[in-house]
């Protein structure tokens, strides 16, 4: 019987958590390519957008003529999961952006920037997460919030603030976001979530 082939995954390498996604992804059997430019697109099964400074990775990614590529192969069906600034990446709309920035697109949503204010205003909180009996403990740095979801998009996770509840863990096809980093907390399961999707898509 042969082994499983483990699946090849990418990480855009551009600014922000590169190394722990990349620690995160391995320590589940995952062979992690880090992306920088167009050609490191080519033979991986999925993509990580990590958190950092959406604006920044924005920029970056036109600046290594990588923008383009990126969003054609996410429309083509390359699976992603974005945390924190790559949530902001894949959503369809931004609250509270910058006038020039753009996003990558794909999963019908809104969100809004820093939603939970500012860097001393990070948190911990745990988390109940659609389909498993324990909660995750999920770390906001920093962190958007879904303010709209599309009627093909399953709501994962919410932060209730005020009297609202507000979506941080959404999922549409392939594609699956969190506010929250938990490749800083030593819980993969999010990760091992996503490389489900990417079982269920390839």
């Amino acid at each position: 019987m042969m082994a499983p082939v483990a699946p090849r995954v990418g990480v855009l390498a551009v600014q922000g958590d590169v190394r722990e996604h990349r620690q995160a992804l391995e320590s589940l059997g995952a062979t992690v390519v880090p992306v920088r430019r167009p050609g490191e697109l080519h033979g991986i099964q999925g993509i990580v957008i990590p958190g950092g400074e959406s604006t920044v990775i924005d920029k970056l990614l036109r600046s290594f003529e990588l923008f383009e590529p990126l969003q054609e192969a996410l429309r083509a069906g390359l699976p992603a999961y974005g945390s924190c600034a790559g949530m902001i990446l894949l959503a369809d709309r931004i609250v509270d952006g910058t006038a020039d920035q753009q996003t990558l697109g794909g999963l019908d949503i809104t969100v809004r920037r820093n939603a939970f204010g500012r860097q001393v205003d990070s948190f911990e909180q745990d988390l109940r997460y659609a389909g498993w009996a324990d909660p995750v403990r999920a770390v906001f740095i920093r962190a958007p919030w879904v303010e709209r979801v599309g009627e093909r998009v399953e709501v994962l996770a919410e932060v209730v603030s005020g009297a609202t509840a507000h979506p941080v863990a959404v999922r549409q096809g392939a594609l699956l976001a969190t506010s929250f980093h938990p490749e800083v907390t030593g819980d993969h399961r999010v990760h091992g979530h996503f490389l489900d999707l990417l079982a269920e898509h390839t």
